[in-house]
């Protein structure tokens, strides 16, 4: 009874929240939601939960991809600090890498203090149920605060989403080991969830459930799955991903009734995000996941597709509403503790949230990211920072800088860094700032580089994604029905790449281009290791139709050489898309 009494006073009167739930999904994409402007995923519990509380339209993760990100939410610090700036254990250095990677840690440092500790010591009963992915033995969540622990550890993703459970590492899911054959670990960390909340209904609870879900592997139920057509590549249209979508959003549905039937709806927080953005690459079967469109790129790239996340905050006594500010997932920890009448202890770099909750505006403030590291996905070692409707996007191999508009211009399509290079030098220095203030660590050379080698058969395949663009709008695009250097709109941009030549002699130069209707005929120079040839563009009746066309003929000497791509004419459009080019030793060669 008392505690009925105590949720009806929060209800009605503001008090703090007596309860906590924080969902975090796992790769899901800023646009997933229907609340988000999924027309394609069914996500009913999760758009009711919106319309119940505020939706940000406009959050961000901490970091591109996972560890760093979950970092983030559970210290309310910027990973950078903890030196924690890539998924654990990470990816080796490659010889196609110019730089090599700062070296990790190998957890989240146990003075880091938690949102577990955080209510712990508020005297909340704390758990913490799926993906940890902050460190193994000896720096898991029950070392971070949380009395309850199920389905954690140092993995980042599951070996399966069936039982019997196994991590990607082979490790048997630390509390799933009893389970029927064939069970959905998206089903059983949902109802885990829900009993942890029905064990501690009398009392203070905090309850982060991180699903591993929709990260890969692929895999969903075949019933679910048959509920959804395929759709056109670009597009939202994953069958699969759109099942694992539908299961995680029937375990929001499973807790917000359980929430009710223990009649701690109304004085319990329900938070939903997600660690990243969406999975818009090739990445294992049936992938790309997803698009993020109209958000560009996805998970591991510092664009907006890559850190724009959903948000949701339900909080008792709060109206539903939508917030534009930017919101960052540093801002969980600080939120959730005000919301809660709890105080934080120690330095923290988000901010409360709880004034916006209330239709008051956020105080602004920049944004910044730094990932030192080369992304499974194909993004390269950068930093950014945003202020306000402006985004800085750094890349660490080559220094080139993009600015964007992202009020006017929220894809992210139009590069001003030549229009507005005064704004560029001051953001660059504040970013700059920001990286000496938090200790980031930066990424050095790599002795093993060994740019676009030769394969076994001798011919030197050089991709469009090692291409190092200059100017203003030129770029490569690395969705799967594209995967090409795009978007030449401007006859001043050009690209260079770096080959290494093993054997020496003549070799035949032949690219993989398109080209759109009406588009035809630009005149391009090829400049090979300092031998120039002329090549047309043929009209190929689409940018992403492919034709292999032949240019010419240079003579290479062995070593490490350069070939820079420049327009000299553009009659319509754009030049053209630029998939690959090839040199293949001559007849005759040795």
């Amino acid at each position: 009874m008392g505690l009925m009494m105590a949720a009806l006073s929060c209800a009605l009167f503001g008090a703090p929240a007596r309860g906590v739930v924080l969902i975090v999904a796992d790769d899901l994409g800023a646009r997933d939601l229907g609340c988000d402007g999924s027309k394609y995923h069914k996500t009913p519990n999760l758009d009711a939960l919106a319309k119940s509380g505020a939706r940000f339209s406009q959050a961000s993760s901490a970091c591109p991809v996972c560890s760093p990100s979950r970092a983030g939410i559970m210290t309310g610090r910027h990973p950078v600090r903890f030196g924690l700036t890539d998924w654990l254990p990470g990816r080796p250095d490659q010889p196609a890498q110019q730089l090599a990677r700062p070296k990790l840690p190998d957890g989240l440092p146990l003075d880091a203090v938690t949102l577990g500790e955080t209510f712990s010591k508020a005297g909340f009963a704390t758990g913490h149920i799926g993906k940890w992915h902050l460190g193994g033995q000896g720096k898991g969540p029950a070392e971070q605060g949380f009395a309850f622990h199920r389905a954690a550890n140092a993995a980042g993703s599951p070996a399966s989403y069936f039982a019997p459970y196994r991590s990607a590492n082979g490790a048997v899911i630390p509390g799933l080991e009893e389970a029927p054959q064939g069970e959905y670990l998206t089903d059983r960390l949902s109802r885990e969830a829900a009993d942890f909340i029905r064990a501690n209904s009398q009392k203070p609870f905090l309850l982060v459930l991180a699903h591993y879900a929709p990260h890969t592997p692929m895999k969903a139920p075949e019933a679910t799955v048959a509920k959804y057509a395929r759709g056109r590549p670009g597009q939202q249209g994953n069958p699969v991903y759109a099942a694992m979508i539908e299961h995680l959003d029937n375990g929001v549905g499973l807790i917000m009734r359980t929430l009710k039937e223990t009649g701690r709806d109304a004085d319990t927080i329900v938070a939903f995000t997600s660690d990243n953005g969406g999975l818009c690459t090739r990445e294992g079967p049936e992938t790309p996941a997803t698009s993020n469109a109209p958000l560009r790129e996805g998970k591991g790239y510092l664009y907006e597709g890559g850190i724009r996340v959903p948000l949701i905050i339900r909080a008792p006594g709060h109206d539903p509403r939508v917030i534009d500010a930017p919101a960052s997932g540093l801002d969980l920890l600080p939120t959730l503790a005000e919301l809660s009448g709890v105080k934080p202890e120690g330095p923290i770099d988000g901010v409360s949230l709880a004034p916006a909750l209330k239709g008051e505006a956020v105080a602004p403030r920049p944004l910044y990211w730094h990932y030192p590291h080369y992304a499974n996905q194909g993004g390269k070692p950068g930093g950014a920072m945003r202020d306000g409707r402006w985004k800085l996007v750094e890349f660490y191999e080559t220094g080139r800088r993009e600015l964007f508009d992202l009020q006017a211009d929220p894809s992210e399509s139009r590069n001003l860094a030549l229009d507005q290079a005064a704004r560029v030098t001051d953001m660059a220095k504040a970013l700059d700032d920001w990286r000496r203030q938090a200790g980031a660590v930066m990424p050095g050379p790599n002795p093993a580089y060994r740019p676009n080698p030769p394969g076994k058969d001798g011919v030197i395949r050089v991709g469009a994604s090692t291409a190092r663009v200059e100017g203003a709008q030129l770029r490569f695009e690395p969705q799967p029905h594209k995967n090409t250097l795009g978007f030449w709109v401007r006859p001043a941009d050009f690209a260079t790449f770096e080959i290494t030549v093993e054997k020496g002699g003549p070799h035949t130069l032949r690219v993989v281009q398109g080209c759109g209707k009406g588009s035809g005929g630009a005149k391009v120079a090829f400049d090979v290791a300092g031998a120039t040839l002329e090549y047309t563009v043929e009209d190929t009746g689409g940018f992403q139709n492919w034709a292999t066309r032949e240019v010419g003929v240079v003579n290479l000497k062995p070593g490490r050489a350069t070939i820079t791509v420049k327009p000299l004419t553009k009659p319509g459009v754009a030049v053209m898309d630029l998939q690959e080019m090839t040199l293949t030793p001559a007849k005759g060669t040795n």
